[in-house]
């Protein structure tokens, strides 16, 4: 006999239809597939058996983040197949900043309402970030809550977990005045700032930019990847810290990759800024400051390299298929950021 609760129907929570979404996600869920995975959707844990070959000190590196206001774009456009890549993102690209290897995924969609094929599209999404991130969507949890979220919104988060030999760990420590500080380009504002985002544009987002698309289309671009290009930097030359520009932008993220007394210089005309950005600074009249303390302002990561190793880093990272600029450099005196 198959579960069901007419009372609870009532109340607004039909079981069956997220038996119905786990049925449309699972198409899904199969391409993200890998040789760790030991279990299929369904039960009540995801089993992972990581291949441990090579490492003498394996470590477990775990991180997890959600999408947040960014979602209110979603609702609007009423698109909802790109946000699951935001969420991935915001996680692997925290773990990868340790040299850390992804290894499995799991995401909460929480709902108004359970309308099974936009939950299937959320969850295409998350795919496709894990797809990209060379790891598995093992687990996850949709919970239907009438009353808690509208009908027509919901949240996601999730979580990520990597795993990386513990004398490979990126920490650091390396970094020494001299080295040179690398940008990797981001897509956008990526999942961060859409607070302040939604207050300047006030719901206005069919302006166009140069490029034909409108406002809103352009911040609902996924946020960038780093895995890949990540990876195969790591096997190129000693990478001595990686920050993930997030919430905070650059003030708040590059000084957690510094030791103590060491500080960054960023050359403001080192990378082009996109245009996203300037439109932002110059609608909401929003101090440059301000602008680089809340958004990533065009870079999703900044590495610190050796300045001999600039150009084996740059090629390394173009080859995956990402962009990237000598932005700046790490400097003896003072701390923090200093934009020049």
């Amino acid at each position: 006999m198959k579960s069901f609760s007419e009372s609870y129907k009532e109340a607004g929570v039909d079981v069956t239809a997220g038996y119905r979404a786990v049925e449309l996600m699972k198409q899904h869920v199969k391409r993200t597939t890998t040789a760790g995975v030991l279990s299929g959707i369904g039960g009540f844990g995801g089993l992972f058996a990581p291949d441990l070959t090579g490492m003498e000190r394996p470590v477990l590196v775990s991180g997890t983040d959600g999408v947040g206001t960014k979602l209110k774009l979603a609702f609007l456009l009423d698109r909802h197949d790109t946000v699951g890549i935001d969420c991935v993102a915001m996680c692997v690209n925290d773990i990868i900043c340790c040299g850390a290897k992804p290894l499995f995924f799991l995401d909460y969609v929480a709902v108004g309402k359970n309308r099974p094929e936009r939950v299937a599209e959320i969850v295409s999404g998350v795919a496709e970030g894990c797809v990209q991130s060379e790891c598995a969507l093992i687990g996850g949890e949709t919970a239907e809550m009438p009353g808690f979220y509208p009908e027509d919104e919901y949240d996601l988060a999730g979580f990520a977990v990597g795993i990386v030999d513990e004398k490979k760990i990126i920490d650091g420590a390396k970094v020494k005045a001299g080295d040179a500080l690398i940008g990797v380009a981001s897509s956008g504002p990526h999942s961060n700032g859409f607070s302040l985002i939604r207050k300047v544009f006030d719901g206005n987002f069919e302006e166009k930019l140069s490029d034909g698309r409108t406002v809103a289309e352009a911040l609902l671009t996924p946020t960038k990847i780093y895995v890949r290009a990540v990876m195969r930097l790591i096997e190129k030359i000693d990478v001595h810290a990686i920050s993930h520009i997030t919430g905070g932008g650059f003030f708040e993220n590059i000084p957690r990759m510094l030791p103590d007394g060491l500080s960054a210089k960023i050359r403001l005309d080192s990378y082009p800024v996109p245009e996203i950005f300037t439109r932002l600074q110059q609608e909401g009249k929003i101090p440059q400051r301000d602008m680089y303390n809340t958004f990533n302002m065009g870079i999703g990561l900044c590495i610190a390299v050796a300045k001999e190793d600039v150009p084996q880093a740059l090629s390394a990272i173009e080859a995956a298929g990402e962009k990237a600029y000598p932005i700046g450099e790490v400097a003896e005196s003072g701390e923090g950021v200093v934009l020049c």
